[in-house]
């Protein structure tokens, strides 16, 4: 059997879709996996290193805005999407997929709508809370939408159509967490945080607020990474303009980069971050509290719909961007930390959103419509 696998722009949709291809290739040991992307950077890293061959078709996404330069900026998208539905026919007439699978990006929209057209079995995962722009698109015309969250069937055209599957996560998070709790794990409760691997400068300022407050009095201990943004450099600089000089105490961890996050993720007591789809689907993978700072500059304000989904259930607290201070961190992290009633009732409540068979469930679904 062939499949072929529509995915680009970022992790969170890259890294569903080759756990999902991977569930699928153990369903179907001898199958076929194709991936088309979009020629991004991150399409040609990830999707190489698992062992899947790369096709790229290029494809811009569209302004919002009505700018001239936004308008001449569209009209270049709706020439590339006649250029991608050609290159898309030819593609599939070549591979011969029994199914074509979209996990999100601009490039999903030409090729699941010709196959669709084509007669062969399509589906689409929408990781967020509420559809995007090509979730929309496609949902009238896909045999099923795939979502991360129960309960969102209204939110589509045709309802009969929308399973709650979840989202497959990155390779590691799949382990049972208690396999996963290693040398990290120490009685001091451990906090960590991140703002995605670009990091965020305005969050990242907040931070060395909540490091200092933290080092006052060493409460727990703190992993921060700071991503590409500023970098460790600029996190020291930040603390010494603070008053925070010289050697930071053992409490205090500051990387530019957490390699190993399934295990440190997973010895944490309360993880602080943003709420993109993949990280909301490792946190409710692994039950972990949270204290989330939706990003306020993505599209559609998705991430502070996708936080909701987690402080509606009980099993995070949100704080926006322009409320955050070091100081509203601590207090709210603090809040929490030492409240072993309250974080065992926040990881009780996960429950309902966890979906630990994402990848196979979605592998299942697939395979069922071929």
């Amino acid at each position: 059997m062939n499949f072929l696998f529509v995915c680009g722009g970022t992790a969170g949709h890259i890294n569903p879709a080759l756990a999902t291809a991977a569930a699928i290739r153990r369903r179907v040991p001898h199958s076929k996996v194709l991936f088309v992307g979009a020629g991004r950077e991150l399409e040609k890293r990830l999707i190489p290193r698992e062992g899947f061959h790369l096709i790229n078709i290029r494809m811009s996404g569209l302004k919002r805005g009505f700018s001239p330069e936004e308008i001449m900026y569209n009209m270049k998208t709706v020439r590339s999407l006649v250029t991608a539905g050609i290159k898309a026919g030819k593609l599939i007439r070549r591979f011969q997929p029994d199914a074509v699978i979209g996990t999100g990006g601009y490039i999903c929209f030409p090729i699941l709508r010709k196959a669709a057209r084509m007669g062969i079995p399509t589906v689409i995962h929408e990781p967020n809370a509420v559809p995007g722009l090509t979730t929309k698109m496609l949902s009238a015309i896909v045999d099923k939408v795939l979502v991360s969250f129960p309960g969102l069937e209204m939110e589509y055209r045709h309802p009969e159509r929308v399973i709650f599957t979840g989202t497959p996560v990155r390779v590691g998070f799949e382990v049972p967490p208690q396999e996963l709790e290693t040398q990290e794990k120490k009685k001091t409760p451990l906090v960590v945080s991140f703002w995605g691997s670009l990091g965020a400068e305005r969050m990242n300022e907040a931070i060395a607020e909540f490091i200092k407050h933290n080092i006052e009095g060493q409460h727990f201990r703190h992993i921060h990474a700071t991503g590409k943004k500023g970098g460790t450099e600029e996190m020291m600089n930040r603390l010494k303009r603070l008053g925070v000089d010289g050697d930071l105490p053992q409490c205090t961890d500051i990387r530019g980069y957490i390699d190993d996050m399934p295990t440190v993720m997973a010895a944490a007591d309360v993880v602080l971050c943003r709420a993109g789809a993949s990280t909301i689907a490792e946190l409710t993978m692994l039950r972990k509290p949270s204290v989330l700072v939706p990003s306020p500059y993505v599209t559609n304000n998705h991430q502070e719909k996708n936080a909701s989904q987690l402080q509606n259930v009980g099993g995070a607290i949100m704080l926006l961007e322009k409320e955050c201070s070091g100081q509203a961190l601590f207090k709210t992290v603090s809040s929490i930390l030492y409240d072993s009633e309250k974080l065992e009732s926040m990881s009780h409540a996960l429950e309902a959103l966890s979906a630990p068979h994402a990848a196979d469930r979605i592998a299942e679904i697939i395979v069922s419509l071929c």
